[in-house]
């Protein structure tokens, strides 16, 4: 069995990303998919003692229009300003320079496509998480839209088991992956709670609080499992 995981790239995602991730055999960096504004490809929260804040790569023109991999920011001030905020963010934390240390390696990144795929692949071999390939859409050069281009997506990478988040539910036929021998699962995330400093806990911030709070033990705060997409549905149903 392959297992396959596709995602849009996105700016240090949570922690249920990479529970997601740890499970792929092959990771598939949806690069060429158009930007989404008010998605979370390039920005994501941090913890502010008990409220949170956003970290925000800010986009030339908004990224209208455009696929992720050919977005541009506006200026280079926002990495400066998102290590400070990150440093303070993380204050006592006793992993602080861990996580400061992956922001640096993928803000050396120009490119900004590059930058958001990087800082997943370094919060990803901090964990030790390492799916045999990882393919960028835009080399594949798949045509199709929705389902159909998912399903494409995977069979083209050898896939027989597809691992997606809860968003899928609303677009995926489930029938026809079934059709072409590709099991779908969804992902039921943990949501482990870690030490965030004694304030109030939240899951929903960047992984690299949880690196900075727990450094190399931050692997065992992923628990992922799965559900079938039959048992998924039932369970979203309404009574």
């Amino acid at each position: 069995m392959t297992t396959v995981v596709a995602s849009q790239p996105m700016l240090f995602p949570w922690p249920g990303f990479f529970e997601h991730l740890s499970l792929a055999d092959v990771y598939i960096d949806a690069d060429d998919m158009q930007f989404s504004k008010g998605s979370r490809t390039n920005r994501i929260q941090i913890k502010w003692g008990d409220e949170r804040r956003w970290l925000t790569i800010p986009l030339m023109d908004s990224g209208a229009f455009q696929p992720i991999s050919q977005l541009r920011a506006t200026d280079e001030r926002w990495r400066s300003k998102h290590r400070a905020l990150l440093a303070q963010s993380l204050k006592g934390a006793p992993f602080r320079d861990h996580a400061l240390g992956i922001l640096d390696a993928a803000y050396a990144h120009e490119r900004l496509c590059d930058l958001l795929s990087a800082g997943i692949a370094e919060a990803a071999s901090y964990l030790g998480i390492s799916p045999k390939r990882w393919v960028r859409t835009s080399e594949l050069n798949l045509e199709g839209k929705s389902s159909a281009r998912a399903l494409a997506l995977v069979r083209s990478v050898g896939g027989t088991r597809y691992i997606t988040g809860h968003g899928a539910a609303n677009y995926l036929e489930h029938t026809e992956f079934e059709a072409a021998g590709v099991a779908v699962e969804y992902m039921r995330y943990s949501l482990t709670p870690w030490p965030q400093g004694g304030a109030s806990f939240s899951p929903y911030v960047s992984i690299l609080d949880l690196i900075g709070w727990t450094g190399p033990r931050a692997a065992e705060y992923l628990r992922p499992s799965t559900l079938g997409w039959r048992n998924f549905l039932s369970e979203r149903a309404p009574n």
